[in-house]
Order: structure tokens, then sequence, then C-alpha cells
């Protein structure tokens, strides 16, 4: 007789999945009830199975896990959302892989998070609806850096704790934050941020959801905001993440719309 901790049903998001053996697909999944598992889904990759189009990557699905020697085995699967607009836009597409991406990186195997389930979810929502996402994942890496406790701190100078001004800064990946210009000037690690990119970066820390889709952030600070955030993360994941060149290289059209907060 099998047991009950040998079968689990989840609602799953499917990060990637790669060939493993004739027919079968390795799939790494974050589910609302067990966090990240990597699972075997037999079959899949033949002509005629019907479980495949329940478990392509970015898919929210429904599975019945049945427990294996050394994985998980997929044995029903059912889709719950495809997110099919986000699957016909690059730009969509790269976005969604980059946020998944920092998903599979900085979360451990079998450790149920409900509140970054959640959030993950919510996200892939919003990319799949939302005419020009871009806000919609800085809202995402904030909240993301708070739930796995690297919140940065962008109020005050981490080095000498003094109240940060309305004048350019420096951030710095090592230090967790912002560094007034004293000691920003006298770290080499740390790299300037302008005031207004600094300001942006404060608005999606504080803001929720609704308020981060109302957002309307300068090209120029788009692009120096982008390269801050995937910087950070790459340090904090000591490696390069694979995401962000897809994202530059099919981006288009160019980073836009000139208008700012309070314009």
């Amino acid at each position: 007789m099998v047991t009950a901790d040998r079968i689990r049903k989840v609602e799953a998001i499917v990060i990637r999945h790669t060939d493993y053996g004739e027919a079968d697909r390795l799939l790494v999944l974050f589910t609302r009830e067990m966090g990240k598992v990597r699972v075997i889904a037999k079959g899949v990759r033949k002509a005629h199975s019907r479980k495949a189009g329940h478990l392509e990557p970015f898919t929210c699905s429904i599975l019945m896990l049945a427990k294996g020697t050394s994985f998980w085995i997929v044995s029903q699967a059912e889709t719950v959302d495809a997110f099919l607009s986000m699957r016909e836009n690059l730009t969509k597409t790269a976005q969604t892989a980059y946020a998944l991406e920092l998903l599979e990186r900085f979360t451990s195997d079998e450790e149920a998070n409900l509140a970054l389930y959640r959030l993950i979810k919510e996200i892939l929502i919003d990319i799949n609806q939302e005419d020009d996402p871009f806000c919609i994942l800085q809202y995402f890496q904030f909240r993301f850096l708070e739930l796995v406790g690297f919140r940065p701190e962008l109020l005050h100078c981490v080095q000498c704790r003094t109240e940060i001004q309305p004048e350019d800064q420096y951030f710095s990946a090592l230090q967790g934050g912002v560094l007034c210009p004293r000691c920003g000037e006298k770290a080499q690690h740390a790299r300037s941020v302008s005031m207004l990119t600094l300001k942006y970066m404060r608005h999606f820390q504080r803001s929720d959801s609704a308020q981060s889709k109302k957002t309307i952030i300068p090209a120029d600070q788009r692009m120096e905001l982008e390269r801050l955030m995937q910087s950070y993360f790459a340090y904090l994941a000591e490696r390069k993440l694979n995401a962000p060149d897809f994202l530059r290289e099919i981006r288009e059209p160019p980073l836009g719309n000139s208008r700012a907060i309070g314009q």
C-alpha cells in the first residue's frame, strides 16, 4: 500500500526542464506546497505524451507526484495557466526567465515558502497581462529581496549610518546598500547611483503591486536601475546570471517613456 507521504498533489510553476534518458525530462518546479523540487516526467518526449503540454517552462499546473528512488515522478498534470500572451512576446519571455532564474538561484530544495510562491505567481500573471511589465519586474525584485533576506538599505549610508541626502550617491553590493558620497568615493567596490534612480529604488521598495504598475520611469533611469539590480543579484548569487543577456539581446523597442513620477 502506498503511504500518503509518497504521493503529493501540488500546484507548481515550471521553471525549466532538461532532457533525461531516452524519452524523459528532468524538471525544476517551484511549488506552493513544497517549495523548489526536481521531478522526472517519464515519456514526455514521446509524440503521444499527454502530459508534455502541461509541463512546459513558465506554465502553472496542478501535478500529482509519486516518490521515486531519487526523484519525485509526475504521474498526472493539468494546466492552470499557460500565460500565452507572455509566450508570444520575446521581451516578456526574457523578463519571466529572469524572475524564475532568481527564484531558482536563491531558494533551497523542498523548503516551502507560500509568500514567495504567491509573489512569483502574481508576477507571472502581471507580466502576461501588462503591455510594459518593466515596473512589475522592479516591484518583484524588491519584494523578492525582502523575502529571501537581502533587503538593501536605501535610507542611510551603510558605512557611516548618516541619513542619505537628496544628491547622487553610491551603491555597494558588498555592504548591501547605499553609501554617501564621502564613504562611496573611498570604496573601490561601490558604483555610482543617481539621485533620481535612488528615488525609484525607494519607491519600489515601499510600494505595493498596484502602485508599482502606475510608475513611469525615464529611459536613463530604467537602464541604470536595471543594471544596478542585476549586478546586485549577480553578486549575491556569486555568479553571472543568464537571463539578463538574453533580455538585452532581444529588447525591442528601446527603453522608452521620458516621463517621471510627478511630471
